[in-house]
């Protein structure tokens, strides 16, 4: 294997056929793995001694406690991913979860949503209230205040979903989320929706019927704007990222207990502290998820997992304690990669072994 693609790879410059027969190579003989090892040490080093010079950021970084091993700690992610996501790689296992999106009507029925079920959402008087389509249900009409009915979507792992709401609303629902929202608005009054999970509201605007997303034991109150709310039950934490408008997030029991968010913030509440926090952040690296898209900052390696089990829909046990200290920084295309790509590419630096049971996949170190 000639030096030069290696070089190619390592500086995002390889083709994807060069990234496969690269890797190939690898794993032919221990000898083609210590000569990849012997070119990456010194490419690391002259790449961070650029990076020191010039203030810039690798695409992806790992950073372990030990700093003997940092400066052989870096990869380039998004290349990789994007190069081998076209690998076939099946788990075939029997997940723990629903495979389907759940639609829970108001008058207590049960639905589910599959790729080719496109049909009409009738009421209760059989009116065509809604549209279900691939990926989405379209909604519209009011109803009398007295007649609103709360339907709810439950987002399996693995999948999103897209709603839009009867007065325009368009709701973008990550992967283990559930949503529960009037069928129809009420003719005067509140717009509520509750939300548990993560999703991007684009609120149309109304200034007679203030929009609130009920999370967790806090409310976001709008007009018309673009945020993102991640409220996942786990962490006790609700995080809102203001992209365009203003938003108001108080408690709930407590309305004053409140933060008024400008463009390019982010509000935190954190279950327990009676505390809301803001500080200025870049929205786009929060709402890459509806742009098929996992990106990471200095995230610890046991928060990246949580969001591989519920992107991928699988079950991580990591029970190795050099990668549980690690922090990564980078981008991932989640339709071109999958579990297993992710896996290989993080074992080239920090060395670990895995074995997949059905879903669960557990993560140790080297025997």
């Amino acid at each position: 294997m000639k030096s030069e693609i290696i070089y190619k790879y390592l500086s995002n410059e390889a083709s994807e056929q060069e990234i496969l027969t690269l890797f190939e190579w690898i794993e032919a003989s221990e000898e083609n793995k210590k000569q990849f090892i012997t070119i990456k040490k010194t490419w690391v080093l002259t790449a961070l001694s650029e990076d020191i010079s010039v203030n810039s950021t690798p695409v992806i970084k790992i950073k372990p406690k030990n700093k003997a091993a940092k400066y052989l700690q870096y990869a380039a992610v998004i290349l990789v991913l994007l190069g081998l996501g076209k690998i076939a790689f099946n788990f075939n296992y029997k997940t723990k979860h629903s495979k389907e999106i759940v639609l829970e009507l108001g008058n207590g029925q049960t639905e589910y949503i599959t790729k080719n079920n496109h049909s009409n959402l009738l009421n209760n008087k059989g009116e065509v209230i809604a549209k279900k389509l691939h990926g989405q249900i379209v909604y519209f009409g009011k109803v009398k205040d007295n007649e609103v009915l709360y339907n709810s979507l439950k987002i399996p792992y693995g999948k999103t979903f897209k709603v839009i709401l009867s007065d325009g609303t368009v709701i973008s629902l990550n992967s283990g989320t559930t949503l529960r929202y009037p069928e129809q608005f009420g003719v005067n009054g509140k717009r509520t929706v509750y939300l548990t999970g993560e999703a991007f509201f684009e609120v149309a605007k109304d200034k007679e019927h203030p929009f609130i997303v009920n999370a967790n034991e806090v409310d976001i109150e709008v007009l018309g704007t673009k945020f993102n709310v991640n409220a996942y039950p786990e962490t006790s934490i609700v995080n809102s990222v203001l992209v365009e408008g203003s938003i108001r997030i108080y408690e709930t029991a407590s309305p004053s207990n409140s933060a008024l968010l400008k463009p390019n913030q982010m509000a935190t509440w954190q279950n327990g502290s009676n505390k809301i926090t803001t500080k200025s952040v870049d929205p786009s690296f929060y709402s890459a998820w509806t742009k098929d898209e996992l990106t990471f900052k200095d995230t610890p390696f046991s928060t990246i997992t949580k969001i591989i089990q519920r992107t991928y829909d699988v079950e991580i046990i990591n029970k190795n304690s050099d990668l549980a200290k690690q922090t990564f920084t980078g981008t991932i295309k989640i339709s071109e990669s999958s579990v297993k790509n992710i896996l290989e590419l993080l074992k080239r630096d920090t060395p670990f072994d895995y074995t997949i049971k059905e879903n669960t996949i557990t993560i140790t170190n080297l025997p």
